[in-house]
């Protein structure tokens, strides 16, 4: 894929939230499961890296999501060079923030593919860093458009809703629920289509 084609905000939308929709079954299992294992000790590391991760990679492949992916015990075989990316990661974008929040955002984004980069391909968290910020170079805008666009129309269809049903208190909190659940997957889409189209040469 060119330059010029990868994370086109048309084709990327509509592809997050293709890979959200598909996979909504699956990933409310595996977020239930979480949910009532997350109290259990180390069990949970790997629970936490295969809702955070392991999902993720798997649908920018395509691949099938089992209901219980997040019980594969492979990732907690990454505990180590998981939560030191995350570390790093955390510690870089706080002190960014501090400059004005932009750089902090900035830092996010260049950033954001390197925990993928450790799971699914196996990189140590210093290369896995390094070649997000390679992956994302040029593009890190482009990616916050195409989120800051995700969130507008769905603050749009939240007002629509809240118009809608503002004369019974449980419809809108039905409504607004189920939109914000869905907006959940869709970002989980849109994660997934930019690991996808970012690292294909990777």
């Amino acid at each position: 894929m060119s330059n010029t084609q990868k994370l086109a905000f048309g084709a990327t939308l509509q592809e997050g939230i293709a890979i959200g929709t598909k996979n909504i079954g699956p990933i409310l299992v595996n977020v239930f499961l979480w949910i009532l294992t997350i109290w259990i000790p180390y069990l949970n590391v790997g629970t936490t890296i295969g809702l955070t991760t392991g999902i993720v990679a798997k649908a920018s492949k395509g691949e099938f999501i089992p209901m219980t992916e997040i019980f594969d015990p492979s990732y907690r075989k990454y505990m180590g060079e998981y939560f030191t990316t995350i570390g790093l990661m955390m510690m870089g974008i706080q002190v960014a923030l501090l400059l004005f929040i932009i750089p902090g955002i900035v830092i996010g984004l260049a950033w954001s593919l390197a925990p993928l980069l450790v799971i699914e391909k196996g990189k140590n968290p210093t290369e896995a860093l390094l070649l997000s910020n390679n992956c994302t170079y040029g593009y890190k805008w482009r990616m916050f458009g195409i989120c800051f666009l995700a969130f507008v129309a769905f603050a749009i269809l939240s007002s629509i809703l809240t118009a809608i049903f503002k004369n019974s208190f449980s419809l809108f909190m039905l409504s607004q629920l189920a939109l914000y659940g869905f907006l959940f997957f869709v970002l989980i889409g849109l994660q997934a289509s930019f690991y996808k189209q970012l690292t294909e040469d990777v």
